[in-house]
């Protein structure tokens, strides 16, 4: 079935793993529909403008993307053609390709892609489709120590709510207890992500849910706040080091130890996201040190996302605290040029552009200050993917890996490797 909407978010991921299509009315191509169906490996066309009104149940429609830079939608079932390609031997190239990941699911196929190893592993995939329950929500369930009702639940817990008291139980069952539950479907999504890629490095970005999105967890209205704007709100590191996160931070930080020093898979280096300023850096640190991913030990590489203006006019002291920069080019792009990204209108859509010369600016600076340490420097935006210039662009000024969706990662590399005439 083809799904059509006017947008999505990632509350919508368990339908989209369902659909052979996606069309929606907002968005652009860094849009949240547009990176999932990139990662499922299936058509989408958005920005349509009105799509839900002309657009069916019952209807037949052909959905393309393989003419070039916009998509097509055919009304009736057209003939297609399908070509197969042998990849060969890939040309040599001066950077290394790895892949963006988020559904486990699907890794040991996409492990079968040449690759040196995942640039960008996504938590949220896993929260959303194999939890689904605010952490705050399981952490403050009636006696963590089992499911079940007790006498003096009620009189302990005289504020919970009963109907999320029976929801948590509902996704829970089976578990010691909703904590257990969380922590073991993080461990087993992100074990099964590095163990397919193993021994080649795993970067696990933590999560980096906005608040509308964590609202639309089980709970999660209970605990979110009400923002304007959550792209510039309550997320990535400025979540963490709070006093109403803490402890669900905690709950990732021993679902990483676990996967690393339990499991084995040491092959798994954390990424943290939306850091604004250094004192949260030095902060977030400290606390994923006390909570047991200690740089360093064990071999532990921690990243930063790099992904805000003030990451790359400060990349120097940044780096003091961390391994290396993941470029986000879709947010320093946004940031950057004032746009928000997940707006959905179109006017916006067209002056995306991660070639603009301030976006670009700021990546390059970011890159030069990991060269002059000799540390790690990656990009895990769309940017590469859908446009051939920018990817010798970012050879060209040094980086040293390009994270990919899956789809993409041949052809790149391909382009990459041909001399321009």
């Amino acid at each position: 079935d083809v799904l059509v909407a006017d947008m999505t978010d990632p509350n919508w991921e368990p339908v989209m793993k369902r659909a052979s299509a996606i069309i929606t009315n907002r968005g652009g191509r860094t849009c949240h529909a547009a990176i999932i169906a990139r990662e499922l490996g299936v058509p989408a066309v958005v920005g349509c403008g009105d799509a839900t009104e002309h657009l069916q149940d019952g209807m037949m429609v052909t959905v393309s993307c393989a003419e070039g830079d916009e998509g097509h939608i055919y009304d009736g079932l057209i003939e297609t053609e399908v070509t197969e390609v042998s990849r060969g031997v890939l040309p040599e190239i001066p950077v290394k390709i790895t892949m963006n990941i988020g559904n486990p699911q699907l890794a040991f196929d996409f492990c079968q892609i040449p690759n040196a190893g995942v640039g960008l592993a996504r938590l949220e995939f896993i929260i959303n489709n194999y939890i689904g329950v605010h952490p705050r929500a399981v952490l403050e369930y009636p006696n963590n120590n089992y499911i079940g009702v007790h006498p003096r639940a009620v009189l302990e817990y005289p504020n919970i709510d009963p109907d999320l008291k029976r929801a948590v139980e509902s996704v829970a069952r089976g578990y010691a207890s909703p904590r257990q539950f969380y922590e073991d479907k993080l461990v087993e999504g992100v074990a099964t992500i590095a163990a397919a890629f193993y021994p080649k490095p795993v970067i696990v970005r933590l999560s980096d849910f906005k608040s509308n999105e964590y609202k639309k967890l089980i709970g999660g209205s209970r605990y979110e706040p009400d923002e304007e704007n959550p792209m510039l709100g309550f997320r990535g590191a400025s979540r963490y080091v709070s006093a109403d996160f803490g402890e669900a931070f905690a709950l990732e930080c021993a679902a990483m130890k676990r996967v690393r020093e339990d499991m084995g898979l040491d092959n798994v280096e954390i990424m943290v996201p939306f850091v604004r300023t250094i004192k949260q850096a030095e902060r977030v640190i400290d606390m994923m040190a006390k909570f047991g991913l200690k740089r360093g030990e064990n071999g532990l590489r921690l990243i930063m996302m790099c992904e805000i203006p003030s990451n790359a006019i400060l990349a120097d002291q940044f780096l003091e605290h961390f391994d290396g920069f993941s470029i986000g080019s879709n947010d320093m792009t946004q940031l950057t040029l004032g746009l928000d990204r997940d707006s959905g209108m179109e006017l916006l859509a067209i002056d995306f552009d991660e070639r603009d010369p301030a976006v670009e600016f700021m990546i390059a600076r970011s890159i030069e200050a990991c060269r002059k340490q000799n540390k790690y420097v990656g990009i895990c935006g769309q940017g590469p993917s859908d446009h051939p210039d920018f990817a010798r662009w970012l050879v060209a000024k040094g980086i040293t890996s390009i994270s990919l969706n899956p789809d993409s990662v041949v052809a790149t590399w391909e382009m990459l490797g041909k001399k321009e005439a």
